[in-house]
């Protein structure tokens, strides 16, 4: 998807990862999540939805127990959480309620389940998905400029390529750092400059969204 199609009016499209073995299950729960708005990626296993990952930036996994194989998926979900907090969490099991919740729970801090066998109809995952999200609220810094209130809501993977981006490095020298693609840094770089409002007629965007990382939180050249 285009980064300026994922901005409807003022809302930011929400993205889900959906991870099953399942083919035809897999399919079902992206559908439905593409029906009720969401931008979706999905992935038979937590080796492929992790290299997804970093790309896609999710806001939202929804992901079986069980994937057939390891790492399942509360050790994606651990995975992924290490690498983005943000990351709300839903599971999907055949497991009864008590051992779901007891299984991921453990591991996942707030996470949720959906018991497959119990769901009447998809849509109810995403009912389920939505009260996840709603239970992991952005914060916000109130007193903050609008641009500074913008900054504070990008995600940690934004975050970090902003800091980079103020630091000077270029889209090459952050995707070695990150270990990433260069074309997979370009596009994360789309979505830092469309999430602040950095697009359309200004003709340096780079250096309006380095300026604001800077007056917000200092130099980051030290932390390099």
């Amino acid at each position: 998807m285009d980064e300026s199609a994922r901005a409807v009016g003022s809302t930011w499209l929400r993205r889900a990862l959906v991870v099953e073995d399942h083919a035809l299950m897999r399919s079902l729960v992206s559908d439905a999540f593409r029906a009720r708005g969401f931008e979706v990626a999905s992935a038979e296993s937590a080796v492929e939805a992790l290299a997804l990952a970093d790309s896609f930036d999710p806001d939202l996994l929804v992901t079986d127990i069980d994937l057939r194989q390891r790492p399942n998926g509360v050790e994606l979900a651990t995975i992924l959480r290490a690498r983005a907090p943000h990351v709300a969490v839903l599971f999907l099991s055949n497991l009864s309620r008590e051992a779901a919740s007891s299984h991921a729970h453990s591991t996942v801090a707030g996470a949720s389940f959906v018991n497959k066998a119990a769901v009447e109809s998809v849509d109810e995952l995403v009912d389920a998905a939505e009260a996840v999200l709603a239970d992991r609220p952005v914060s916000r810094d109130l007193t903050a400029s609008d641009a500074q209130a913008r900054l504070l809501r990008l995600t940690a993977a934004q975050l970090e390529t902003t800091r980079l981006l103020a630091a000077g490095l270029s889209n090459a020298e952050i995707a070695r750092r990150r270990g990433v693609s260069v074309r997979a840094v370009e596009k994360s770089v789309e979505r830092v400059f469309a999430a602040l409002g950095l697009g359309g007629e200004r003709s340096t965007p780079r250096v309006a969204a380095a300026t604001l990382y800077t007056t917000t939180f200092g130099d980051p050249s030290s932390g390099l």
